[in-house]
């Protein structure tokens, strides 16, 4: 009979922050598969947990799993985790655990700690729907391209974004999302903790000089804009320009703007024609 793979939670910060059961399944299990062993040994050290170690990180999922996997189907109980938080979450760990079951190996989950979890229950935006966007690109371009696409939806995104760059992604927001509602969450739980909210604009007078350390959760809330005829026609003849069908720009275009496919479709053959 094999094993179970365990995928658990640990502390974002404060090493108070693990469950009961996390522990007792640190303490059980034959290995513990780990980001960074270094990491994860201070965990274990401060709650006198002596267990087999092995690494497992973002350059060696692959090669990695198959091993954990022998492990596991030899009978074993394996428990993933990552430096901080939920495994797989921004983390390596979907490759092990779709691996998995593929093999028919039962995973289980043992919950605890999240950054963005964390960061949105104290940020006073409307959660009961929000979008997880991860890191955001590191490259200026593709970051400003991202960030254009939340513009004007009236919906609450959160990210993880570096310290090196925040106030470059803060200077990006303040231009091309002016009236976006924007909150940091910085060091969760940990000794400088720091939560700040306001427009980006605001966010970076208050910042002023300062630089920022540590892991940073930043969430976006939009307002929602009505978009105009004129809107749907720029996007109508940008699709068209790129070389999109008649029918595909008209279809991309009324699903972003919310107005009819017909409509736009007459609207698009009147531009290809002209």
């Amino acid at each position: 009979m094999s094993g179970v793979l365990y995928v658990v939670s640990t502390p974002i910060g404060n090493l108070e922050d693990i469950t009961l059961r996390a522990l007792r399944i640190l303490k059980e299990v034959h290995t513990i598969a780990a980001e960074d062993t270094r990491h994860t040994r201070k965990l274990l050290s401060h709650y006198g947990i002596s267990a087999r170690l092995t690494s497992y990180f973002e350059h060696n999922e692959l090669k990695k799993a198959g091993v954990i996997l022998k492990i596991i189907e030899g009978g074993e109980d394996v428990a993933l985790v990552s430096d901080a938080g939920t495994p797989g979450i921004s983390d390596p760990g979907y490759t092990l655990v779709s691996c998995a079951l593929k093999a028919g190996v039962r995973v289980q989950s043992v919950p605890g700690p999240s950054a963005f979890t964390s960061a949105l229950s104290v940020s006073g935006f409307p959660i009961d729907s929000f979008t997880f966007k991860g890191f955001l690109p590191q490259a200026g371009g593709k970051r400003r391209s991202s960030l254009k696409e939340l513009s004007g939806t009236g919906k609450t995104y959160v990210m993880y974004e570096s310290s090196r760059r925040i106030l470059k992604t803060l200077s990006d927001i303040s231009e091309l999302l002016p009236e976006a509602e924007v909150a940091i969450s910085r060091e969760i739980t940990k000794l400088n903790e720091e939560f700040l909210k306001g427009s980006a604009a605001e966010l970076l007078t208050s910042i002023g000089e300062r630089k920022l350390k540590g892991e940073i959760v930043l969430i976006i809330r939009t307002p929602l804009l009505e978009p105009s005829h004129e809107d749907a026609m720029i996007e109508l003849k940008r699709l068209l320009s790129e070389g999109l069908s008649v029918s595909e720009a008209s279809k991309a275009t009324a699903k972003k703007f919310g107005v009819k496919k017909g409509d736009l479709y007459n609207e698009a053959l009147g531009i290809l024609n002209k």
